[in-house]
């Protein structure tokens, strides 16, 4: 008796978080696609703290990383994680520069997995990650956040990316999170904090 309550309970409670994110109507997602868009025309600038969380198959534990994330309209991002080691990683003219701890490098921005999250969070400024051709688009809502959730349209990527998503608190039209699901099953989830819009930012942080 104990046992089929306690699984009631667990049944019950599985049920309540697993249905937080419920699909936008048409009306819904379309006024928040505008939104968004018109919102963020005006972002030159966008500056913010990130803890990214990497969870692998063939890891027990979570590999967690921290550091700022700075961005300048139209296509210069630069990542820098400060803990637990000095890593920095700038995308701009169609080019990755890395520094890893000292050592750097430059290679074709051709990843097919962290250079596609740095092209919807670019397109993310100015709303038009929603016109991507190469991402079906899906979109969801709950109680703190609207999500806009992408999918591979091409077998090509889907051999490395399994989908794509992007939340926005509903009181700002830029992205909080992302969470990102590589066909291995492997996840990538950053979180967002402490945005400043439009502040100046120096060249240096986007050169090593």
């Amino acid at each position: 008796m104990i046992k089929n309550i306690a699984f009631g309970a667990f049944l019950l409670i599985s049920s309540f978080f697993f249905a937080q994110n419920t699909p936008m109507s048409g009306a819904e997602a379309k006024a928040f696609v505008a939104k968004v868009s018109s919102e963020t025309k005006e972002i030159k600038t966008l500056q913010s703290d990130f803890t990214q969380t990497k969870k692998m198959d063939f890891l027990d534990k979570s590999i967690i990383t921290s550091g700022k994330m700075s961005l300048k309209t139209p296509n210069m991002l630069s990542w820098k994680y400060t803990k637990p080691y000095q890593y920095s990683i700038v995308f701009k003219e169609n080019k990755i520069f890395i520094n890893d701890q000292g050592k750097k490098s430059s290679v074709d921005a051709k990843s097919k997995t962290f250079e596609k999250i740095n092209k919807l969070i670019v397109g993310s400024s100015n709303g038009q990650m929603f016109n991507d051709p190469e991402f079906s688009v899906a979109y969801f809502k709950n109680g703190t956040s609207n999500i806009a959730r992408f999918t591979p349209k091409s077998a090509q990527l889907l051999k490395y990316i399994k989908q794509i998503e992007l939340h926005f608190p509903k009181s700002q039209s830029t992205v909080s999170q992302v969470n990102m699901t590589e066909a291995s099953g492997d996840t990538t989830n950053i979180v967002f904090k402490n945005t400043k819009i439009n502040a100046p930012i120096p060249a240096s942080e986007f050169s090593l």
